[in-house]
């Protein structure tokens, strides 16, 4: 019996199975949520049928909500209603879950009498990491078959869970090998004869917990104060122990609260953001075949890019100059990968299996069959233009040239070659095998198939690949270079550098920019603003703090000393660097000046808009949304905040133009308005609108 195009009834005898098509992955759309409720109601009216099953067809059980109704007006059934239904249901109702059960689709299952994981199935409420809490029941029925603890835990966190953690928490009542279908018309057998103990979830009681909710509390207070939807999800919770009516309506006035947070729209503009990438000029173009890649270096970033091909099944030849270094690069590979056993996310087989594609060689002819060839080596033009000159004359037709370059020039590299068709760049973000962005820089000469070699690379390593124009820097390094010197002036012009980090961790970032620079080695910025240094204007104020910290001898994290002392407790501000500070202030004749948090971030973020803005003038990105994927996944841009373009259209066009022409009042080489931006506040457009 079809109900709808998505929702039908199969019956077998005394046992009725709705079954739910809507692919790619069963989302819980308008049809899906009408057509349940249609079926439920025809089931109850047949007196024929004794019990009722709830499946699948295809990838999943329902995988969560419709992205495609995002922001549009909800219309009726909504899934509360829906869930209510099923549950009022005088039969006894089976969810039998595959695949991915998320969100709405778990509160649909937790609204069944019984549920029955298949498997491999993964379960869970995202929902915070969009915004927003469960909102059709997940906070009330979710911690009455769970308990309020660990409930608490899935739901503030977004964590999914396997069939076996759903199984021992008491979310799902049983695990059952088999198809889909099968598993359902057996379960609704042994749910119609008594075997499968079904009941309603709304009518268990909950055993109070305010040990776990206040614990809950006070490590949102620690780690996510600026976060809004897990705080309301704490409070949605704190209601389950009361009549289930109430619960409901009180974690639907949270939920709604949610809706109406700026955070929301962050947090929905960051999902998109992830797909949106995908869209570039040269999708149409077919990827060339990729299953033997080679990495040329073996530090930090070689290993770990070459720990991501492995981590994604390529078998991988990594070369290093002499027998040293390569055995440092293995032994750091054998590391990362131990580590993945170690965190759960690799299993010993897999990791054996792992160091069987891996090929250490100091010999850079064994790359001859290589499809992709990553270079990782010094960032120093000759160096690399030396590489690229001798895979030239060793790798075969076809492959794929790639440089891990952060700045330098791609269509220079490509140069070195008789074939710049084949030369990208795939700028791999530290730690490589864990960071999800790649910028894919296209040059002048690149072809549009390997391109799209570059982002089906980047799909299979499960990562964020961005296409870049090539220029210093690309679209991340080259805005991080101009904020980074707005940080700078700031410390020049009166606050310390932990003032300013406290301010941009506030804000949302992870660590504030001078955190930053210690981890990632202040030798690396001192090396790019030496190379930069005979380009630099006259005019352009110069901060030579980093420096001197470097002259010292001090690198940050990996001396133990740079802006900050690191030892064994928390790192400290280094108390030489505010002697240097006041003596370049002096130096410099600057008077020192006090800046609040809120003048401190305002600056910051500006800095960051109007770099970006010319990027998007120049054309080096393809759209507002590319720079905010940058931002997220390479940079740690608050993803509550959407990103700096996102952030830009909260702010204002025209907030943005007054406060850069008064800045530049005090410094008018370095602040200047963009004319795009100044286009737009004319207009009244916003970023979003370009996208």
């Amino acid at each position: 019996m079809q109900i709808n195009d998505v929702i039908s009834i199969e019956r077998e005898g005394p046992l009725a199975l709705i079954v739910i098509d809507n692919p790619p992955v069963n989302a819980a759309g308008h049809a899906v949520r009408e057509g349940l409720w249609k079926a439920v109601e025809a089931v109850e009216a047949d007196d024929g049928v004794e019990a009722v099953a709830i499946y699948g067809k295809g990838r999943a059980f329902i995988a969560g909500a419709d992205i495609r109704e995002f922001g549009k007006p909800r219309m009726e059934p909504i899934l509360t209603d829906v869930c209510n239904r099923i549950e009022d249901c005088t039969k006894p109702v089976v969810a039998v879950l595959h695949g991915s059960c998320f969100g709405g689709g778990l509160e649909v299952a937790i609204g069944c009498h019984a549920r029955v994981a298949i498997p491999g199935v993964k379960v869970g409420f995202p929902e915070v990491t969009l915004g927003v809490i469960p909102g059709a029941g997940g906070t009330q029925r979710g911690p009455r078959l769970m308990g309020i603890g660990a409930a608490l835990s899935i739901i503030t966190t977004g964590e999914r869970i396997g069939h076996e953690d759903a199984l021992s928490c008491g979310l799902v009542d049983r695990v059952e090998e088999g198809a889909p279908r099968e598993v359902a018309l057996r379960m609704a057998e042994e749910a119609r004869v008594g075997a499968l103990p079904c009941r309603k979830t709304g009518k268990i009681e909950v055993t109070p917990d305010a040990e776990a909710i206040e614990a809950t509390k006070a490590k949102l207070a620690a780690k996510a104060a600026h976060l809004f939807a897990p705080h309301r999800a704490v409070e949605a919770v704190e209601a389950c122990t009361g009549p289930l009516e109430a619960g409901l309506a009180l974690e639907r006035e949270k939920f709604q609260a949610c809706i109406e947070s700026p955070q929301r729209a962050g947090l929905i503009h960051a999902f998109f953001a992830e797909r949106a990438v995908e869209k570039i000029p040269e999708a149409g173009a077919e990827p060339r075949e990729v299953s033997v890649v080679g990495v040329i270096g073996g530090g930090t970033m070689g290993s770990g890019i070459a720990t991501a091909c492995l981590n994604a099944g390529l078998t991988v030849r990594m070369n290093e100059r002499d027998e040293e270094a390569l055995g440092r690069g293995r032994d750091t590979v054998g590391k990362n990968l131990a580590g993945a056993v170690k965190r759960g996310k690799m299993s010993e087989a897999k990791r054996d299996a792992a160091l069987e594609r891996f090929k250490p060689s100091t010999a850079l002819e064994d790359f001859a069959d290589c499809d992709v060839v990553i270079e990782a080596v010094f960032e120093d033009m000759g160096v690399k233009r030396d590489v690229f000159g001798r895979l030239d004359g060793i790798c075969k037709p076809g492959a794929v040239l790639a440089s891990n370059t952060s700045y330098l020039d791609v269509n220079e590299i490509a140069a070195c070659t008789s074939r710049p068709e084949d030369v990208i760049g795939l700028h791999f973000f530290s730690p490589a095998h864990i960071m999800r962005l790649l910028e894919v820089v296209v040059a002048e000469k690149t072809a549009p198939e390997v391109v799209a070699t570059g982002f089906a690379l980047a799909k299979k390593l499960r990562k964020v690949g961005v296409r870049a124009g090539v220029c210093d820097g690309f679209i991340g390094n080259r805005i991080l270079s101009h904020y980074k010197k707005v940080a700078d002036y700031l410390v020049l012009d009166g606050a310390a550098p932990h003032e300013v980090d406290t301010a941009i961790e506030d804000f949302g970032f992870a660590m504030g920019p001078f955190a930053v620079s210690d981890l990632a080695g202040l030798d690396i910025g001192w090396a790019n603003r030496k190379r930069l240094a005979p380009t630099r204007p006259a005019e352009e104020r110069y901060v030579a703090v980093a420096d001197r910290i470097c002259e010292a001898g001090n690198f940050g994290r990996k001396t133990g000393r740079g802006f900050y002392v690191y030892g064994e407790g928390q790192p400290e501000p280094a108390p030489e660097v505010a002697e240097i500070v006041a003596e370049e202030r002096e130096k410099a004749g600057v008077t020192a000046r006090e800046f609040s948090k809120e003048a401190i971030q305002a600056r910051f973020i500006t800095a960051m808009i109007a770099e970006a803005t010319r990027v998007l003038e120049d054309g080096i990105a393809l759209r507002p949304i590319d720079i905010d994927a940058v931002f997220l996944f390479g940079y740690g841009f608050p993803r509550h905040r959407g990103g700096p373009m996102h952030t830009a259209d909260v702010i204002g066009a025209s907030e943005l133009v007054a406060r850069i022409e008064r800045y530049a009042e005090e410094d008018p080489y370095y602040w200047q308005v963009p004319d795009l931006l100044r286009k737009m506040a004319a207009e009244s457009t916003t970023f979003a609108e370009m996208n």
